[in-house]
C-alpha cells in the first residue's frame, strides 16, 4: 500500500499541474479616474461671476462647464487645481481652497469618475483679462435662487441673460462654493480675496454685500470692521475721483484664511 501510494503521487508532478486561474479583482475590472474642477469666482457690477467653458464633445456636448481635468500621476490636488487655471485661464497666484469630493457614481457616464471641487477666489481686474482658452469661454453671472446659506444648485446666466446649462454636476459646485463663502465671510477674511491691496470702506461693504447678495447697514459694518483688527490704514486716500477721496486700508494678514 505504502508503495503503490507512492507511484501514483510520482504521477501528478508539480511542474505539470496547471495552477488555478485567479479571479480578476474589482478593481481591475473597473476604471477609476480622479479630476478636479475649480470655481473660479469674482465679483462684477457687485454680482458673483464664474468662468465656464463650454464642451465641443459628448457627454453634454454644447453645455457650459467649470475649468477641470485630471489628475497627473506626478500630481498632488492642490498642484492639479493650480495647473487647471493656468491651463485653461492663465490665472496663478490666487487664492484656491478644496470643496467636496463629488463621487457619484453616474456623475460622468464615460468612466467611474471622482472630482475633487476646488474654489478659486479672484479680483474683478485679472478677471477681465483672462487667458484666452481653445474653447469657447465665457464669464457668466450666477443666479442664486436660495438665500443666506441654504445651499442647493446654482444657475449661470450670460451677460446678455440667456440661462447657460450646466454640465455633470457643476451646478451643484457652484452652489457649494456660494454656501462656503458666504459661511465664512464672517470669521475669515475670505472676502479680501476680491479685493486689490489697498481698498476703501465702501469697496469691501460692496464685496460683503455683493457675496451675500442683500444690504448692509453702513455705519455698523463700518464699526465692526474697524474694529475687527484686520485693516490697517495705508495713510493715503482715492485718486482720480470725482467724489471727496476716501481713504485706502489694507488687511493685516495674520494668520492663513
Amino acid at each position: 500500500m505504502h508503495d503503490a501510494f507512492m507511484l501514483n503521487a510520482s504521477k501528478v508532478s508539480p511542474m505539470t499541474a496547471k495552477p488555478k486561474a485567479t479571479p480578476p479583482s474589482p478593481l481591475q475590472l473597473e476604471r477609476f479616474v480622479v479630476a478636479v474642477d475649480v470655481v473660479a469666482l469674482t465679483l462684477i457690477e457687485d454680482q458673483l461671476h464664474t468662468l465656464l467653458i463650454r464642451r465641443d464633445a459628448p457627454p453634454y456636448q454644447g453645455k457650459w462647464m467649470l475649468p477641470g481635468g485630471v489628475v497627473q500621476t506626478h500630481e498632488s490636488l492642490a498642484q492639479a487645481a493650480e495647473r487647471v487655471l493656468v491651463e485653461k485661464a492663465g490665472l496663478s497666484g490666487v487664492y484656491l481652497e478644496q470643496l467636496y469630493t463629488y463621487s457619484e457614481p453616474d456623475r460622468d457616464p464615460r468612466d467611474r469618475s471622482f472630482s475633487v471641487a476646488h474654489m478659486a477666489l479672484v479680483n474683478h481686474e485679472r478677471f477681465q483679462k483672462l487667458k484666452p482658452h481653445d474653447h469657447e469661454t465665457v464669464v457668466a453671472r450666477l443666479v442664486i435662487p436660495w438665500e443666506g446659506e441654504h445651499g442647493g444648485a446654482v444657475e449661470a446666466c450670460s451677460a446678455e441673460g440667456k440661462a447657460l446649462p450646466l454640465a455633470f454636476d457643476h451646478a451643484e459646485m457652484l452652489g457649494l462654493a456660494v454656501k462656503r463663502m458666504r459661511g465664512k465671510l464672517d470669521y475669515t477674511p475670505v472676502g479680501y480675496q476680491l479685493l486689490p491691496k489697498a481698498f476703501t470702506l465702501s469697496q469691501l461693504q460692496r464685496v460683503h454685500e455683493g457675496i451675500l447678495a442683500r444690504s448692509l447697514n453702513k455705519d455698523s459694518f463700518r464699526r465692526r470692521m474697524l474694529a475687527s483688527g484686520e485693516l490697517e490704514a495705508t495713510g493715503e486716500s482715492q485718486s482720480d475721483v470725482e467724489h471727496r477721496p476716501a481713504a485706502l486700508y489694507h488687511f493685516i494678514e495674520r494668520s492663513a484664511v
